[in-house]
């Protein structure tokens, strides 16, 4: 008897995570035979090493013909029909694709993407223990999304989730980054290397929140500051001109708080640390004082603060103290000048107590 045989030919595509993830990472595919061996995948599933290097370099020719596709992610998950993906494969490719390390991110801040700096990557390579193509993926994909995004009105967030597909807390932080290029901060002095790429996410989430746009809830940039709000700032210089009554209210205020050294030093210095702060407000609204805004914390805040050693307690209970107390004087009445410190403050207290490491 003749028997009938169905036959159906498909393209899916298999994808391992494993190995996708070795080739996200900058492996060569003949390392990345040597890990998993190391691994002991050749024992587990009594598979020949050659059977092993045949299979390895199978996937990597299919991540390679996937990788135009993923430069434009809604291509891949819903356009194309070249390759058969399932949405939580094709979710899964883009998610660890766009993935990035905080210290290759942090080497970025500061500079151009531009092909020069692309060019000298294994700088960053060396520095940050990463691979070098995993730092020129890193770096394509952040110049990616900036093109992308830095003209689109509205959330940065949401635009990103929205072109790139990528899950919220990646989208913020690509947001974060996003944000500092746009307004060119600069992150590339030697006093600011301490910083580390969360600190400067912590820090850019709550300007995008509190200094753009966005706090008014009209239709807005994500990557423009509010210029009203900056041009309501050089107001605030009436505290400078009520400096006793301030200092008398936060003393009062901090005495049952700090230790008695700390309280003194407080009493002594009042002056110079509330002219820091008002002064950093004050000259916002210039461009070159906003970019070297996290320079200014440091050397007019920070540096002094840490020369005469206060705990992170310490500083957050001045910085409170100073706001409220300001908050609470009647030169602060009028309230779009109140707005403008509340807001400043808001910031201000947020990067100072995150960038101030102990």
């Amino acid at each position: 008897m003749l028997s009938e045989v169905d036959v159906f030919i498909s393209n899916y595509t298999l994808v391992d995570p494993e190995i996708y993830q070795l080739w996200v990472d900058g492996i060569s595919s003949s390392d990345a035979v040597s890990l998993l061996q190391q691994r002991g995948v050749c024992q587990q599933t009594n598979t020949p090493v050659e059977l092993l290097a045949s299979d390895v370099l199978d996937h990597y020719r299919t991540y390679s013909l996937l990788e135009k596709l993923l430069h434009t992610p809604t291509k891949l998950a819903c356009e194309q029909l070249a390759f058969q993906i399932e949405p939580q494969t094709s979710q899964m490719l883009i998610e660890m694709y766009y993935e990035f390390n905080d210290s290759v991110a942090r080497e970025l801040l500061g500079k151009k993407l531009v092909s020069k700096n692309r060019k000298e990557l294994e700088e960053v390579s060396e520095k940050t223990g990463v691979s070098l193509r995993s730092c020129r993926r890193q770096f394509d994909n952040f110049k990616r999304i900036f093109k992308v995004v830095e003209d689109l009105s509205g959330s940065l967030v949401m635009n990103i989730k929205q072109h790139f597909l990528l899950p919220e807390e990646l989208a913020k932080r690509y947001a974060a980054v996003v944000f500092i290029m746009c307004l060119r901060f600069e992150m590339t002095k030697r006093k600011l290397q301490y910083l580390t790429f969360p600190d400067l996410l912590h820090c850019a989430i709550s300007m995008m929140s509190n200094w753009t746009y966005r706090y008014t809830g009209s239709e807005y940039f994500d990557t423009d500051l509010d210029r009203e709000f900056l041009l309501e700032l050089p107001e605030c210089r009436i505290l400078l001109e009520n400096e006793k009554h301030h200092k008398h209210l936060v003393c009062i205020k901090l005495k049952p708080l700090l230790l008695e050294r700390v309280y003194q030093e407080v009493d002594a210095n009042f002056r110079t640390y509330s002219r820091a702060i008002i002064g950093i407000a004050c000259n916002l609204h210039r461009t070159r004082e906003l970019r070297f805004f996290f320079l200014e914390l440091v050397e007019r805040c920070i540096e002094p603060w840490k020369q005469v050693n206060w705990s992170h307690t310490d500083l957050r209970n001045f910085l409170g103290a100073f706001t409220q107390c300001a908050l609470d004087m009647d030169v602060l009445r009028e309230a779009e000048v109140r707005d403008a410190f509340e807001r400043f403050m808001k910031v201000v207290t947020c990067c100072l107590l995150r960038m101030y490491h102990t």
